[in-house]
């Protein structure tokens, strides 16, 4: 059966950074976790890693379009977005 808790060291395996990285998660916010024990140790659930992970896909999805489309924009000549299509008689008048 699988832990339902993992300590910060193996969040921080998990996602392939190191362990100040993941205790900067969780002290922002970002990644939700709880203090157990004694020494007051993080933990942080299973299923919080993975709405973590979710979230991260989500928003490199969004800088990724929003990315793309300044790019777009950046390269499209001014004017062009005015500019009509020459007619059936070749001409692009209105």
């Amino acid at each position: 059966m699988q832990p339902r808790f993992v300590p910060l060291s193996d969040v921080a395996e998990m996602l392939s950074i190191s362990a100040s990285q993941a205790y900067a998660l969780v002290r922002s916010g970002e990644l939700r976790a709880i203090k157990v024990g004694g020494r007051g140790q993080w933990r942080v659930e299973i299923d919080e890693i993975e709405s973590y992970i979710e979230r991260s896909y989500a928003a490199t999805a969004q800088g990724l379009e929003e990315e793309h489309a300044r790019e777009c924009a950046e390269a499209r000549p001014a004017g062009a977005a005015r500019q009509r299509a020459p007619g059936p008689g070749g001409s692009a008048h209105r």
